[in-house]
């Protein structure tokens, strides 16, 4: 399972083992680490799941569909880097992933 590293936006770092086929969001949920709320469940329809991607791993991901691009609308302070993390799935290339939550989510 790939390690994902989440660091929260007061500086905390958590390291998880992902399962392959999974969001982050989910991933994340299951070990019930503050900063990503969810609210939708991750049908991204809300926004609360919002993170920021490590630069260096921004290109690694597939671009942001238009539903996500929608709904980032509604995110604080987004950023380039931004994406929701229902929408990263767990794959063996993202071995050693790093995300950051902001402040707040609305």
């Amino acid at each position: 399972m790939p390690h994902i590293h989440y660091l929260a936006a007061d500086g905390t770092h958590t390291e998880i083992d992902a399962e392959i086929g999974t969001s982050i969001m989910q991933a994340a949920l299951v070990r019930g680490l503050p900063g990503i709320n969810a609210d939708c469940g991750g049908a991204c329809q809300c926004a609360t799941c919002h993170v920021y991607v490590e630069p260096e791993w921004k290109d690694k991901l597939r671009p942001r569909a238009a539903m996500e691009e929608d709904m980032l609308d509604f995110a604080f302070d987004v950023k380039n880097n931004s994406r929701l993390s229902c929408q990263i799935k767990v794959s063996p290339a993202l071995e050693g992933l790093v995300v950051r939550t902001p402040t707040r989510q609305y």
